[in-house]
């Protein structure tokens, strides 16, 4: 009795340690080509496509704003969890589907997330469980191909001043960092969100992300996504529309968040920081940090005559 206990503790013990394994990121590393940025626990891949050369209303878009596919891995037990956003031209679309589906990626999203964007790129919203490295494989296959290997430089942005930044994170309550020609602040929500029954962090993109593309003479050009419960978008898109921040897109990315979040994407064209200001009040709908905000200041560089 003693021996069959001291085997079925061993067993126990085993099967524990295999649950603990950590997985051999480099190996998702070389499936995906490239290396991925470990944000807590979650490991993230940029996935751009800078051969995408989009405009909307005048303005070149870097890939942080048009381009920025990305997709990333939380370990749960022996494997991971995967979500992702590929970018993909329109015309690519049909056979990107096929292929992730073939190679046992689900795909819950399918549409554009800019309005009159020429060309307008497709996203992909995609989830899986399973073998990190395969899943990074199958992804690869359709967001780069070997022509898009290596990525060009990211392009080069109007610098920001120092003063410009400080209040546009004290607007927004989010620090920034500059990623593929734009400037990216995520702003987590105030409960927890569950992925398919797991605790998930902000980087699995259960969160609202917002990118500053900077012109020039302090302007930017916004694109991005509020991270909203149902009972929240009435009110989102009429705060942020009487700030003049346009909603060009609502959908859900994945049906089994909890509580369910829709996604409400934004365009804006104005000043940095006026920008900034408008989008807090969408940011204050969401139930986010009600502390108060002073008014917008006046924009920081003179502007022309028209």
């Amino acid at each position: 009795m003693h021996k069959a206990l001291s085997m079925l503790a061993l067993s126990g013990a085993l099967v524990c340690a295999l649950a603990r394994a950590d997985i051999d990121w480099s190996r998702v590393d070389a499936a995906i080509g490239r290396e991925g940025a470990v944000i807590g626990t979650v490991h993230r891949y940029d996935l751009p496509r800078p051969d995408l050369q989009v405009a909307l209303d005048g303005v070149t878009l870097a890939p942080g704003l048009a381009g920025a596919g990305w997709a990333a891995f939380l370990q749960v037990g022996p494997y991971a969890m995967m979500r992702g956003d590929l970018v993909v031209a329109q015309s690519e679309a049909p056979r990107a589907l096929e292929t992730l589906v073939a190679k046992g990626v689900r795909v819950s999203g399918a549409h554009s997330h800019m309005l009159r964007a020429r060309p307008a790129p497709a996203h992909l919203h995609v989830s899986g469980y399973g073998d990190p490295a395969e899943m990074a494989q199958a992804l690869r296959d359709v967001a780069r191909s070997k022509a898009r290997d290596p990525d060009p430089p990211a392009p080069t942005s109007p610098e920001l001043a120092p003063q410009e930044l400080a209040q546009i994170e004290l607007a927004l309550g989010a620090k920034g960092r500059m990623a593929l020609g734009a400037w990216r602040f995520v702003i987590p929500r105030a409960e927890g969100v569950r992925a398919s029954g797991v605790p998930a962090p902000p980087a699995m993109g259960i969160a609202t992300a917002l990118n500053f593309q900077l012109l020039g003479d302090g302007r930017a050009a916004v694109a991005g996504e509020f991270a909203a419960l149902p009972g929240e978008i009435a009110a989102l898109i009429e705060a942020l529309q009487s700030g003049g921040v346009e909603v060009v897109a609502l959908c859900d990315h994945m049906p089994d968040d909890q509580p369910r979040l829709f996604f409400v994407h934004v365009w804006a064209l104005d000043d940095a920081v006026q920008l900034a200001y408008a989008l807090r009040r969408g940011l204050e709908v969401l139930g986010a940090d009600a502390a108060f905000i002073p008014p917008a200041p006046a924009p920081a560089r003179a502007r022309p005559a028209p």
